[in-house]
This record gives C-alpha cells, structure tokens and sequence, in this order.
C-alpha cells in the first residue's frame, strides 16, 4: 500500500475484504426485477437493484466477473449491500456532501485512466454515468461519514496497528522465486533448498552482492547488491514487511517465505515513524485506516442485527471455487508501484 494514496484508494484498497471488491460479480442479464432478493430491518433491496449493483461492480473490477455462478460469494455480497444502504441512510448531511465532491474526482479518475475505452466499458455492463456516479455516491458517503466520526484516539491505536508501514528501511536481500529467470518453475522444496545455499554462504561470510548475483531472482536489484535502500516498509508483501521490521539489524535472516518464493534478508538501517513526527499526509493515511477498521467492525460484529434474510435464487451453473478469491484485489486507476520495489512488493 503506498502512503500516498487518498482516501478513495484506501476504501478501493484497505477495504477490499470488507466490501468484498475481491469477490466481485456480475449477473448475466440486466434484471428489471422488483422481487425483493433481500429484506433487513428497515428496507429491501431488489433483484434490479442487485443487478445494477453487480453491474457496476463488474466495471470497476472486470476480472472478477468469474464469481457470479459462487452462490455463497453473491449471498455475501448482498449482505454488504444492505450494509452500505443502511449505513448511507444514517450518514450525516456532511458526509454526503463530502462524498459527493469526491465521487466528481474519482470519475474524473476512471475518466483519464480508461481514456477512450471509458464510455464503451459502461455500454458493455449496459450502465450509464449516473448508475456509477449512484454507486459511488452510496459507498463513499458511508465511508466518509466513518471518517469524519474517527476519534483522536482511534488515530492513535490504528497507527500502533499499522505504524511498520511507516518504517523506512535500508536492507539487502537474495529472492529464490518459485519460478527461475527463465522462466522455468520450481518446486516449493527445490526453492527453499537453494534459498538455504544462499543463507549458508551470507552466514559464511561472502560478499552479499557475490550471492545476490548468483542466486537472486529479483531482476530489479539482483545486480545491485540485492539492495532496497531507504524504503518504506510499507510497499512490501506482508511477510517480508514483517521480517523486515523485526529483524535484528546486519543479521542474516532464515528463508522467509511469500508469495514470490523464499528471502533472505539483511536490514542495514531501519528507523521508525513516531507518531508525533507523522506528516499531515500520513496522519491522512491512518485516519483513513481506522475509518477503514470501523467499517469492517460493523460488517463483523453488527450485520446480524439488522436481522438480513436473503432470497437469491440457486446460480444455474456450478461454479469451480477459485483458489485466490481472498487475495485478489482491484487496483486502484493511478496505482504506484515503488520503484526500487518490483519483485518484492505490491
């Protein structure tokens, strides 16, 4: 996650698992349905709503389509429909008016980034502008009302939950992927056997850029000394983040296992972020966490009490489960990626 992102990427990203944009799904026909496919305390919501819903879904995130015919998926993703429409409805004056503004740059966003290809991709999900800008207006207005009821308090205990992404670190490091440079996979066994050659080398004593050249899979740095020099700890996958805040410095990590394969990791520097040195960007950042963290604490502990009964009719083709439903997420239209980063951060 970079520290930069504004609020919007932060719902679109930190939020994924909450509003489940990682099971996004799209129905197969546009439903002028008014059977009430979910009732809560307090309203319905219909099979054209939901249609026009999954629609638009489908247009911010059109590689997860694949998720319509998973039953428990669709069911879950109504659930936090009903969220966001009860939630919206309690939302304050303000915060629709904040989210109105916001919701004009975020289109002029998806404007610039889809170019020419902006008004044929709503015609392919048979939506129209204002269908989006109606999403959105809901989504956000939830969100910025958590934002502004966030506590000064609440600031400070998600910063103590997310304060390693403000840590900036020096460090070298040997990746053994799970696939060779070229090209060739490796077994899980074979990679973490070779990522333990490495180790043993650092441990005795070679030269790091030697061992990184010989044995690292990271194109970006593997010629450079295996060197990520003075960046934030943030842009790293998780487990390498992890070890990379915790690891004692000039130490020579054990393999550590992500995504990408096995690390070996040395930090030379390290130097954490107080709370009380944030920038005003930063504190940005965390007040939009712990906003982010008060919606998925609803979505966790109070759904039940709006007492949902949901009436999705059965998918009429079964669906194979994808194996990486929980890690897939929509990149936000002006991602960035850290430059010195490619191969072990997302």
């Amino acid at each position: 996650m970079s520290l930069n992102k504004k609020p919007w990427k932060v719902l679109l990203v930190s939020l994924a698992a909450a509003v489940s944009f990682s099971m996004l799904a799209a129905c197969s026909n546009n439903s002028s349905d008014d059977t009430a496919v979910a009732t809560y305390n307090g309203g319905t919501i219909t099979a054209k709503e939901f249609d026009l819903d999954t629609r638009v879904m489908k247009f911010l995130s059109p590689q997860q389509a694949q998720y319509l015919e998973i039953d428990m998926f669709k069911e879950s993703i109504l659930k936090q429909e009903v969220a966001f429409e009860y939630l919206a409805g309690q939302a304050t004056d303000e915060a629709k008016k904040a989210a109105e503004k916001e919701v004009d740059t975020q289109i002029e966003t998806i404007k610039s980034s889809l170019g020419d290809s902006y008004k044929s991709s709503l015609k392919e999900q048979d939506l129209s502008e204002s269908d989006l800008r109606s999403y959105m207006q809901r989504v956000l207005t939830v969100y910025q009302d958590m934002l502004l009821k966030v506590t000064d308090e609440q600031v400070k205990t998600e910063y103590e939950a997310i304060k390693a992404d403000f840590t900036v670190a020096t460090l070298r490091h040997v990746l053994v992927g799970l696939t060779d440079g070229d090209g060739k996979e490796r077994t899980d066994a074979d990679a973490l056997k070779r990522a333990n050659e490495a180790k043993a080398k650092l441990d005795g004593g070679a030269d790091f850029a030697a061992v990184a050249k010989e044995y690292s899979d990271d194109t970006s740095t593997k010629d450079t000394g295996g060197e990520y020099k003075d960046t934030l700890l943030s842009k790293y996958v998780e487990e390498f983040k992890a070890a990379a805040q915790t690891l004692p410095l000039n130490t020579i990590s054990d393999p550590v296992k992500s995504s990408y394969g096995y690390h070996v990791i040395k930090v030379e520097a390290r130097k954490e972020t107080t709370f009380d040195t944030l920038t005003a960007e930063q504190l940005e950042t965390v007040k939009s966490s712990a906003a982010s963290a008060s919606l998925e604490s609803f979505l966790e502990k109070d759904l039940d009490s709006l007492k949902i009964e949901i009436n999705l009719p059965k998918s009429t083709a079964a669906a194979e489960e994808p194996g990486t439903a929980a890690t897939a997420t929509p990149a936000p239209a002006d991602a960035t990626a850290a430059p010195a980063a490619t191969e072990a951060a997302k």
